[in-house]
This record gives C-alpha cells, structure tokens and sequence, in this order.
C-alpha cells in the first residue's frame, strides 16, 4: 500500500465525511479522540504496565546551554509499550488524526500546508519555537 501524504489523507477524509458534516460534531470528535489517546497511554501504564511514568521536575541548570538542554530533559516514560499496547495506541492516534484532517477540510484548509508551516517555523526558530 502506498504511503499517503497529508494532503491525500484529508482527500481520503473528505470522501468519507458524510454522516459528520457539522464543525461542532466533528470538533466535539476530535476533542473525544484525544482524549482516548491519552486514556490508551495512561491504560499502558496502569492496566498492561508495559510503560511506566516516572515524573519529577526537570532539573535544568541556569547557565545550561541551548544546544545541550536534550542532555537534562526527560520523557519521564521508563519503557516500550508492548505490541498490543502500540496497536491500540496508533489505533486512536489515527483516529485523532481522522478528526484533525475533518476539522481541516470542514473549514476548507490543507492539512498539508498547515504541517508545511508548523515544520518551517520549527525549523526556523529552532528551540525558540518551543517557548
């Protein structure tokens, strides 16, 4: 199967955006389906344990450099999940995904586009872009 871009993606959504035809419906959608993102992540760690969060205040020090922040920054995940955990996990972030690229088609814009700049600005700004 071919890879899909972003902007083949939200063609294929449009397609099948009929029953979901409403900005507040699909808006309300994509809302509910990150939160079964986080709920599937938080299910890795309490249910299946294949992940585990170890969560404490990021130790940064003051004269710490830009370029070496990735070296005091943490995930604060101890772990993989496991392949039944990562399904469930790609299953609702695609369908997070489905909602992000309806909301984009709903009000006429290209999701590509929109990743097109975010990367640019990113990439332009650098560590900046984070603030």
């Amino acid at each position: 199967m071919k890879e899909a871009t972003p902007t083949e993606f939200q063609k294929t959504v449009s397609d099948y955006l009929l029953r979901n035809r409403s900005i507040l419906d699909v808006m309300t959608k994509l809302q509910d389906a990150t939160t079964r993102v986080n709920r599937a992540i938080a299910k890795s760690v309490t249910y299946c344990g294949c992940i585990r969060i170890e969560a404490g205040k990021q130790e940064i020090p003051e004269d710490a450099d830009s370029s070496a922040l990735l070296e005091y920054v943490k995930s604060h995940i101890e772990g993989e999940p496991c392949a039944n955990c990562r399904d469930i996990i790609e299953t609702e972030l695609g369908n997070a995904l489905f909602y992000l690229a309806s909301v984009s088609c709903l009000l006429g814009l290209d999701l590509g586009t929109a990743l097109k700049k975010e990367h640019d600005r990113i990439s332009t700004l650098g560590l900046y872009s984070l603030t």
